[in-house]
């Protein structure tokens, strides 16, 4: 059990981290507190409605949909103001609605250029990205993501890795580079089920950079099952992203090629049928020339 003690850290952290500006006029200790509140009541409900909103956003994804309309109440309190649709934004993606969360914070981004500097709203950012067809400007917002996100959970940075390296290995041998070294991270500091998604994920970008030892050693390093139940579960999609969700057969077929030969095969030519002029046929062409014969199933 987590202390409470760090529970409250956590969640005053949520909030400090991405305190609006306007709101510093009313921090607890400031000589000029008590006249700022009494000349704008309004923007001490304001603030509170926006610390209440992010201290919710992170205790529990249930209370997403509240928090959206603490937003707007915030928003309609004090116009003009990019904070309420940050943390719009940031609901709307906890809940899954990416559309929502683009539209909330490119308003944000229109309002103040540096409304998604903090980490968690920058998180969002390029997951919105990502799930609305804008793969180019993820990654960028992912690549000034990457090296703060210490403030996030493992569990976004390991999102955020993945997704991050499945759009830069979309775009062809050229983003092979950075694909690699964002999955390697992710591999390294990833758990559980996010850490055998990643493995397989780093596997096919070194594979299909021509190091077919080092692809083979990650795989027998970490993953020890068949992975098509993994594969297969919506968690699993929902971490690869829109870049990595065709790429599921040929996460399969790579992994399985050693023992499970003719698996390996239906799986590269499932890929193939679905993009055969893709920036990476030619690799799952010689990819599926490559699989051996039959042999034993070795799998669980």
């Amino acid at each position: 059990m987590i202390p409470l003690v760090l529970v409250f850290a956590q969640l005053a952290g949520a909030w400090s981290s991405a305190r609006p500006p306007e709101c510093a006029a009313l921090d607890t200790g400031r000589a000029s507190n008590v006249w700022e509140r009494a000349k704008a009541p309004e923007l001490q409900r304001y603030c509170d409605l926006l610390a209440s909103g992010a201290a919710k956003l992170a205790s529990s994804t249930a209370m997403a949909k509240s928090v959206a309309t603490i937003a707007d109440d915030a928003d309609k309190l004090v116009a003009g103001k990019a904070a309420p649709l940050v943390l719009k934004g940031r609901a709307l993606g906890q809940l899954g609605d990416y559309a929502g969360a683009y539209a909330a914070l490119v308003e944000a981004k229109k309002r103040d250029d540096r409304a998604l500097d903090d980490p968690h709203a920058l998180y969002v950012w390029a997951r919105a990205l990502s799930r609305t067809g804008h793969p180019a400007e993820a990654l960028e917002a992912y690549r000034t993501l990457l090296p703060r996100a210490s403030a996030l959970t493992l569990a976004m940075r390991s999102s955020a890795a993945i997704d991050a390296g499945m759009i830069a290995m979309a775009s062809g041998a050229k983003g092979l580079d950075d694909a690699t070294a964002i999955l390697r991270e992710a591999t390294r500091e990833a758990q559980d089920a996010p850490r055998t998604i990643a493995a397989l994920t780093l596997a096919l970008a070194l594979d299909r950079g021509g190091d077919h030892d080092a692809a083979r050693g990650v795989l027998d390093n970490q993953v020890h099952a068949d992975p098509k139940p993994l594969l297969d579960a919506a968690s699993s999609k929902e971490l690869l992203g829109p870049a990595g969700i065709g790429e599921v057969p040929a996460l399969e077929a790579l992994a399985v090629a050693s023992w499970d030969p003719e698996t390996a095969r239906a799986d590269w030519k499932a890929y193939l049928e679905k993009a055969p002029k893709g920036v990476w046929a030619d690799h799952a062409r010689a990819s599926l020339a490559s699989v051996g014969g039959k042999k034993r199933r070795k799998g669980p």
